[in-house]
This record gives C-alpha cells, structure tokens and sequence, in this order.
C-alpha cells in the first residue's frame, strides 16, 4: 500500500484559539456546540465535522458566522475524516477542553492552540489522515528565575488565573 505524507499549515487570526480533534459520529456538531455555547455567554465559535462515511460532508455549527466559515475553511484544508476543528475567540480552550474530551463521540484532541499550526496528514487510497501536528515553534532555551517571575506575573496578574 502506497502513502503520501503532507503537511497543511491552518490559518486563523491571532486572537483565535483552534481546538482540533478526531470525533466518530455525526452527532459531535451537536454535542460540541452544546459544550461552546453553554461554557461562556462571551466566546465567539465555529465548529466544523469532516464526515467520513455517508454523505461525506463538512457538518457544521457555531454562533458566529466568521468563525464558522473559518472553521469550514481549514476543515476543507485537512479534509481527513471524523476530524473536527473548532475555531473561537473571547474565550480559552482550557475553559472548554476538559468537557469536550469527556463527550461521548471525541476519540482524542490534537491541539489546543493560538499558536500557528501545521497538521501533519497521510494520504492513503481510501482517504487522509492525521498523524500528528506541529504546534507553534521549537524551544529557544530555558527560562530563568526572571522568566520564571514574568511567567508566574502573567498568570496571576494579567491572566487572573491565581489571586
């Protein structure tokens, strides 16, 4: 069996954040907007579901239609079945990552990101897909104890995530 491997990079804004997973039943559209739209009244999003048996279609949703057609735009650029990419804004996956790998149809996440990223796809003859990502850029060192400082500052006063 012969295999091509290829790499995709997504685009979205900066002030986005991609939730990028493989899922198995058409029902995950519903499930994960359910999830988005109850996690926060503010986040802005988009979902897009690549089917891979059927009617093999892009199912969508979402409550902004900016991030749903940014959404659909890079689910096409995948094209790999039973994936599903979220795209949102005014809102952080760590508020929403946890319920979503607890819904019943999401079998794994690849990325949870704002970073820019590739997808890394393998196309066989029945279909593409993903294999791995690559998620922002390589290290460049080790942080100090002035990193260190920054980093805690960060998050507890301009993030709020520690008072």
């Amino acid at each position: 069996m012969e295999f091509n491997i290829e790499v995709q990079g997504l685009s979205f804004p900066e002030e986005c954040n991609v939730i990028l997973g493989q899922s198995h039943f058409i029902k995950t559209v519903e499930d994960l907007f359910e999830i988005m739209a109850t996690s926060s009244p503010s986040v802005e999003f988009g979902i897009a579901f690549c089917e891979a048996s059927g009617d093999c279609l892009i199912r969508w949703d979402g409550n902004s239609d900016e991030m749903i057609e940014l959404a659909v735009t890079n689910a096409r650029l995948i094209s790999a079945g039973h994936t599903f990419i979220i795209v949102m804004k005014k809102g952080f996956p760590i508020s929403v990552l946890n319920s979503i790998k607890s819904c019943q149809e999401v079998c794994r996440i690849f990325a949870a990101t704002a970073n820019p990223l590739q997808v890394i796809l393998i196309k066989t003859d029945q279909g593409r897909g993903i294999a791995g990502v690559v998620d922002g850029s390589e290290p460049l060192g080790v942080e100090t104890l002035q990193d260190i400082k920054e980093r805690k500052s960060l998050l507890r006063d301009i993030i709020g995530y520690k008072r």
